[in-house]
Order: C-alpha cells, then sequence, then structure tokens
C-alpha cells in the first residue's frame, strides 16, 4: 500500500500519513475491542474480522486493477484495516490459549513469533518480485486469497473449552475494570509500561534506517535491505530461542535483558560508521526486541484471569501497536532537531534506563507471580493442570 502512494504521488507526507491512520485506530480501539473479546466468542469474532480484511483486500484489488484508485480512497480502507486490526489483534491474542495448553503457551507464542518473523523477511521480497513483474494490483489479490485459507482454518477449529458469552452494554465500566485490574495489579502494569517506552522511543528505530544507511553509512538501497533483513533475522532467532524453552518462570528476568540488549543495540547503531559492525548490532536489536515482546506476551497470557484475557490483552496490543504513530513522529521530529544519531543514542539510553528500574523490581514480580504459576502447574515439579 505505501509503495503504491508513493508511486502514485511521489509524497512522502502522504506516504506517512497512510501508515499513521492505519496504526491510529489501535491506539483508540483496543481496549474495547478487549471488552468484546471478553465478552464474546473469540473464534467467530474473529470469522468477521479476517472476512472484513479480506473484503479491504478485495477492493483495493478491485481499484488498482481498474486503474481508479485515488488517495483519498487508499487513506479511508487505510482507515477500515486500522479498525479491524484494533479488534482482530487482542481477540487474536486472546485466542491464543483456548488452543494451547498453558504450560505449552512460552513454546506456541515463540513458534508463532518465529513464522510471522519469517514471513516480514520473506514477504517484502516476494511483493517486490510480483510488484516488478506484474504491479500491485495483483499483490492485493493474492493477500486476498490468502484470507479464504485463515478463515476456513477458523472454521475448521474444533475447540473443546466453551467460553461464556456475556451480555450487557456496560462497555464502557467494563474498559474501565480492565485498565483498573491492569494496572492494580504490579507485574502487568510494569510489563506493559517497559512495553509502552520501548514501542515509544525504541522500535520506531526503524523510521530512521533509511537515514543510516544512505548518509551514515554512505550506501544505498541494497544497504537498507541488508540492515532491515539483519534486524530481522535476530529477531527470528530471539523467537527460535523462546520456542526451545519448555517454561514460562524465568522469562521476567529475559524481559528486562531484552530492554537493555536492545537499547544497548540502539546505542551502538547510533554510534557505528562501519557496515559489518551496524548489521551485527542492528541484529542485536532485532533479538532484544522480539524477546522481550514474546516474553512480556507469554507472562501476561500466564498470569492474568480469564475473564479479563481480552481486555489485557488489548492494552499488549495497544502498548506495541498504538504507540507506533506517536513514536514515529516524536523520532522524526527529534532527528530533524538533533539529528538521527543523537535521537537513536537518546532512544537507546531509555530503553536501558527502563530495563533498569524493571530489574529492580524483579524480586517483587516473582513473589507475586509464583503463587500463579504454582496453582495452574507450570513450575517444575507441579503436576496440576489448567482448566478454563
Amino acid at each position: 500500500m505505501g509503495w503504491l502512494v508513493y508511486r502514485l504521488t511521489n509524497s512522502a507526507f502522504l506516504l506517512g500519513l497512510v501508515g499513521f491512520t492505519s496504526q491510529i485506530p489501535i491506539f483508540l480501539l483496543t481496549p474495547f475491542a478487549g471488552v468484546l473479546a471478553d465478552r464474546m466468542n473469540r473464534r467467530r469474532v474473529l470469522v468477521v474480522t479476517q472476512t472484513l480484511a479480506m473484503i479491504q483486500a478485495f477492493v483495493l484489488t478491485t481499484l488498482v486493477l481498474t486503474g481508479t484508485t485515488a488517495v483519498w480512497q487508499i487513506v479511508c480502507l487505510s482507515v477500515f484495516l486500522g479498525v479491524v486490526d484494533a479488534f482482530d489483534m487482542p481477540i487474536r491474542q486472546s485466542f491464543m490459549v483456548e488452543i494451547v495448553e498453558r504450560k505449552d503457551l512460552s513454546s506456541a507464542i515463540a513458534l508463532n513469533s518465529s513464522i510471522v518473523n519469517c514471513a516480514q523477511l520473506l514477504g517484502p521480497s516476494i511483493a517486490g518480485i510480483v510488484i516488478a513483474s506484474t504491479g500491485e494490483g495483483v499483490c492485493f489479490l493474492l493477500n486476498g486469497v490468502s484470507y479464504l485459507f485463515v478463515i476456513g482454518s477458523l472454521i475448521a477449529m474444533k475447540i473443546t473449552r466453551k467460553q461464556t458469552e456475556k451480555s450487557g452494554t456496560r462497555v464502557l465500566q467494563e474498559t474501565k475494570e480492565g485498565f483498573s485490574y491492569a494496572f492494580g495489579f504490579a507485574p502487568i502494569k510494569l510489563i506493559l509500561l517497559l512495553l509502552a517506552l520501548t514501542s515509544l522511543v525504541g522500535i520506531p528505530y526503524r523510521v530512521m534506517m533509511p537515514v543510516f544507511a544512505r548518509d551514515i553509512l554512505q550506501g544505498g538501497p541494497h544497504t537498507l535491505g541488508f540492515l532491515m533483513a539483519g534486524a530481522g533475522v535476530g529477531a527470528l532467532a530471539g523467537s527460535i530461542y523462546l520456542a526451545s524453552r519448555r517454561s514460562t518462570p524465568g522469562l521476567e528476568k529475559w524481559i528486562a535483558l531484552a530492554a537493555g540488549l536492545f537499547g544497548i543495540g540502539l546505542v551502538g547503531f547510533s554510534h557505528s560508521h562501519v557496515f559489518w559492525l551496524s548489521l551485527v548490532l542492528v541484529l542485536l536489536t532485532g533479538f532484544g526486541m522480539m524477546v522481550q515482546m514474546a516474553s512480556s506476551n507469554t507472562v501476561l497470557q500466564t498470569v492474568v484471569e480469564e475473564d479479563r484475557r481480552g481486555r489485557v490483552m488489548s492494552l499488549y496490543a495497544m502498548a506495541i501497536r498504538g504507540m507506533a504513530p506517536f513514536g514515529s513522529l516524536l523520532v522524526g521530529g527529534a532527528a530533524s532537531k538533533i539529528g538521527a544519531p543523537n535521537t537513536l543514542m537518546i532512544s537507546g539510553l531509555l530503553c536501558i534506563l527502563g530495563s533498569i528500574l524493571f530489574a529492580k523490581e524483579l524480586p517483587v514480580l516473582r513473589e507475586m507471580v509464583r503463587p500463579i504459576y504454582a496453582k495452574i502447574g507450570v513450575l517444575s515439579g507441579t503436576t496440576s493442570t489448567l482448566r478454563n
């Protein structure tokens, strides 16, 4: 979609606008989507959200293939997809525990992250080949067709655990209860705050990548491609490591450590003028970013109460994706004033500070989550199993 906008307009502003409009609904709507996830049958809602996303893809396909595309149409479709994502993300995250036993949740989330990272490494390359040979329309068409397999898989699932559907119209009250629960329980609160910090000041480092590739490392598009691929390889390595773990306990330490590694990678990258060193450092940032996100996801999914799962996971989605548009604006504005290297260095230092503050709370957090781990049988030596 971004390539299409830039081809039609040659406007970096409109390119940023489309990115902003696709993400801002996630910040505004995910808390309400969390209420929906706690009230309704998650699989049915996912079928609806995936169907709506498929329709969006087919509308884009029609517009591009018929040559009637206008920028305002793309912006509207971008907002529409953002709204769909705002409801899809927390419900999809909450649905994980219905198809995987909680004792296997850590490996399942890490395996999912591995698949996502492989797709992010291969997808842009395939899309570039398709665009060069056939144009953007076929990309959108293939995207739309892919949803058929997702929807078919959801319909084919046989879920043994039944989720009780709730009724009532007190959406705002339940949203408030979700915030109160999440920020009233220290482990959840601190994990979400650290995620929000790294998402606001750290993850937008990708916006600055073209600057470093061209102006700092004196390279071209291939340099940018290698840097982005390096971050992807690091993220893939992190998710593979987590998938090899057999238990959740101990991931609290990895949340702090990964955030610190992410910050160290950013600080080092901001000072590097050597391509191979920059590649190593960006690999470290990718590893730290993925391990922090996946570990946070696992711990949250493990300790949260079932009737509040959707609302907590909506805050998780809000912390990661909802902060992105603001982070991009913040990093871009700072870079225009003090330069990209200084901006990235400050971002890295803030991530390191956040990891240190989180690490100081680890003894208290472990004491609070240990009884929960013992109750659901994820501690070594326990034999109890989870029953929702």
